[in-house]
């Protein structure tokens, strides 16, 4: 098993670029950017009163799980999360990790 969580933020178009580079200053090596379009924004309007964009950047950050905490503080405080409608950050467990060959401690089970 690794001591590694994926920190996963969702935002407005156009915003990850300046929260990727406050997750860097708090100790991320690195992030990965997707887009996508949400499908809450009727509902978020019709009952929230808020203008919800659909467009979506997707930010992928793999963190050690001791050094997370701040990179998801940082993420929140770039991306003014704690205020509605800006987007949401979570984070996911990771299991099964092939690919980081530069890292020795990630050489799995799967690489013999």
């Amino acid at each position: 098993m690794f001591d590694l969580k994926c920190i996963v933020t969702i935002v407005e178009r156009g915003k990850a670029e300046k929260i990727v580079e406050k997750a860097k200053a708090a100790g991320a090596t690195g992030a990965t950017i997707m887009y996508g379009r949400g499908t809450g924004e009727t509902e978020a309007k019709k009952f929230l009163n808020l203008h919800i964009e659909s467009s979506k950047e997707i930010i992928f950050i793999l963190s050690d799980v001791d050094k997370y905490k701040g990179i998801m503080d940082a993420i929140v405080d770039a991306g003014k999360l704690k205020e509605p409608g800006k987007g949401i950050v979570f984070t996911i467990p990771i299991t099964n990790l092939i690919g980081l060959h530069h890292r020795s401690e990630f050489k799995s089970d799967l690489d013999l």
